[in-house]
Formats: structure tokens, C-alpha cells, sequence
């Protein structure tokens, strides 16, 4: 008998009674922490505060999904893996499956869906308003959380990799704990010991093919803070400039669910990302560059050519060491 996918976005399902993965009916207190507990007690997150796209506030602790015993397991046996590579930094990250690296972050980006979710409905069924999300966004994280069911089912990406990953070495400050997701583009970073860690959880690899100029020239050279979080603030805007909703066949079989990606050009001859405009570009990259305190005017200062501390005026990689400002 092929294997069931379990689809939430069907009915709106985002209680506290059916595992957030599988759909199994649960008890009301079994829970998977989005933030695993090695990741927790490594950097003190439990009391951290998080935003909610609300403006409310919850701490890292707080964030948590409803999950069963099974489910749970696989999570944990994947937690393993990733604090065993996570422990040994750049190197054994660099070594770690990307499947392994996309499962992770999926699980805490769809989680924070999830959560963001539930604050969602909770708030209009207070004031008697029906829920509404985007149809774009119901496709969009109904996918992700398909893919995330690859965990604990048999499935196959055909032929591609539904996600940009991009690992960096980079100089961080010690006990640095740098987390940011944009869950609308699915987009996310990390910064923690001596890496960097870039995700864009659906886009079959076009912010990477995007960006494969700038790449090509900073792979493997160690970076400073703010070199990064530049090539993130790039990432992230290229991310909200993707102009296409990826749309796969997905083929249950005996054996195994075969997931397989429609082109993204398809029929449309539009550039699958909108224009890049400098002064937007320069915004973003005001709050990437927020904890170093520079401003707008100073980053677009020549609006053609934005300051940048990856690459210098000949458009060649700016060593780390060149750079003087403070790693955090």
C-alpha cells in the first residue's frame, strides 16, 4: 500500500491533540522543542526572549510543537547528528548530508509557522473574524511541511535539491548565537562557533545559482562577522526578488513518494527574480549591519555601488583580516 502524506493545510489543523507531522492523535502534553535542549543549554536560550510577527514575545523555551513518541524519535536520532557535526564547527558541518542540514532547519522554520500560526487563528476567533492566509503561502508551507515528512516517510527528491545552502567559516565572537528566519520566503541564518550557516528552504537552488558569481569567490575563505551577515542580507533580498511559487509532481508509489520539480522558468519568459534595486538592497542590509551602526546613507552613499566588505572596488574578496571592526 503506497504511503499517505498528511496534508494540515486541508482543514486548518494546528491544535495541540494531532502530532504537527505525522497528523496522530496525541496527548495534550507531548511536545518537541524547536530548539533542541543541546542547543539550549550550549548558548542559554531557554530565557531568551523571540519575536513573533506579532510583536508579542515568547521565549526560545516557549516554542514548542505538538509531536508523537515516534515522530519525536526520528527528530531526536536527526538532533544527534547535528550536534555531533554542529560540535567539531565549519569542518564538520561542511561534512554533514544537506538533507541532514535542510530536515534541521525545516523543523524549526515550519515550527515557528506553526506557532505563528496557532497566535493566528487564536487572535481572530477572538474577535469572531475568520482566519485567512494567502493561498500562496497555505501552497508554499504545505510544501515544506511534505517535505519535511521525508523524516519519517519514504521520500525520493527526484533529480534536485529543493533548497540554497550556503556554509561559511566565519571568525565569530565567542559563545555567539545569531539566529534569523523570514518565514514568508522561507529563508534562514545562523551564526554560532566558527561557521555561518545560510538556508533558503525552497527555492530548487536558484538563490545559489543566483548568487554563484559572488560565491564562487568567498567558498572556504574564513570571513569576518559582517562579511556574512552581508552575504546574507544578499540572500535574503534575492529571496523576497524570486518571483516564482515552485510547483512539483509528487508520485506515491509501493516503494517510496516520488516528489518531482516543474522547471521554474516554465512557460513564463519573466526573469525568475524581479529587478535588484540598491536603495531596497541597502535597507536590508542596514538591519544586517545594525549591531556595527551603520546607516542607510552611508551604505548607499555611491547608490551604484553600495559599500560592501566582501568584495573591494575591483570586485576581488576582501580578506577578513583587512577588516577592523569588532566581531560582535
Amino acid at each position: 500500500m503506497a504511503s499517505q502524506l498528511y496534508h494540515p493545510f486541508q482543514r486548518m489543523r494546528f491544535d495541540h491533540t494531532h502530532c504537527f507531522l505525522s497528523g496522530e492523535k496525541i496527548g495534550s502534553e507531548q511536545y518537541l522543542s524547536i530548539f533542541a535542549d543541546w542547543l539550549s543549554q550550549a548558548y542559554q536560550l531557554d530565557e531568551k526572549p523571540f519575536k513573533m510577527l506579532d510583536e508579542s514575545f515568547l521565549t526560545y523555551a516557549d516554542i514548542k510543537i505538538p509531536c508523537s513518541e515516534s515522530v519525536k524519535n526520528q527528530f531526536e536520532i536527526l538532533e544527534n547528528q547535528i550536534q555531533e557535526a554542529f560540535e567539531k564547527g565549519y569542518d564538520g558541518v561542511k561534512k554533514l548530508d544537506e538533507k541532514l542540514i535542510f530536515l534541521w532547519v525545516a523543523k524549526m522554520v515550519y515550527g515557528i509557522i506553526f506557532k505563528e500560526i496557532q497566535a493566528a487563528i487564536k487572535q481572530q476567533n477572538a474577535f469572531a473574524e475568520g482566519f485567512n492566509i494567502s493561498q500562496s503561502l497555505i501552497h508554499k508551507f504545505g510544501t515544506l511541511h511534505t517535505m519535511l515528512q521525508s523524516l519519517i516517510k519514504p521520500i525520493v527528491f527526484e533529480d534536485f535539491k529543493p533548497f540554497s545552502i550556503f556554509i561559511c567559516k566565519v571568525n565569530n565572537a565567542e559563545e555567539e548565537f545569531a539566529y534569523r528566519d523570514e518565514i514568508n520566503t522561507l529563508t534562514f541564518s545562523l551564526r554560532m562557533k566558527d561557521f555561518g550557516l545560510l538556508v533558503n528552504l525552497q527555492d530548487n537552488g536558484a538563490n545559489k545559482r543566483y548568487h554563484e558569481e559572488i560565491w564562487n569567490k568567498i567558498e572556504g575563505k574564513t570571513l569576518h562577522p559582517i562579511q556574512f551577515e552581508e552575504l546574507c542580507g544578499r540572500v535574503f533580498y534575492s529571496a523576497y526578488l524570486f518571483n516564482r511559487l515552485p510547483e512539483y509532481h509528487i508520485i506515491p508509489t509501493e516503494e517510496a513518494i516520488f516528489i518531482e520539480a516543474m522547471p521554474l522558468q516554465g512557460m513564463n519568459a519573466k526573469p525568475i527574480f524581479d529587478d535588484w534595486h540598491f536603495k531596497t538592497y541597502g535597507q536590508v542590509l542596514e538591519n544586517f549591519w545594525k549591531r556595527w551602526g551603520f546607516l542607510l546613507l552611508e551604505i548607499i552613499k555611491n547608490p551604484e555601488q553600495p559599500m560592501s566588505f566582501l568584495l573591494d572596488e575591483e570586485g576581488a574578496f576582501k580578506p577578513a583580516e583587512s577588516i577592523s571592526l569588532p566581531l560582535a
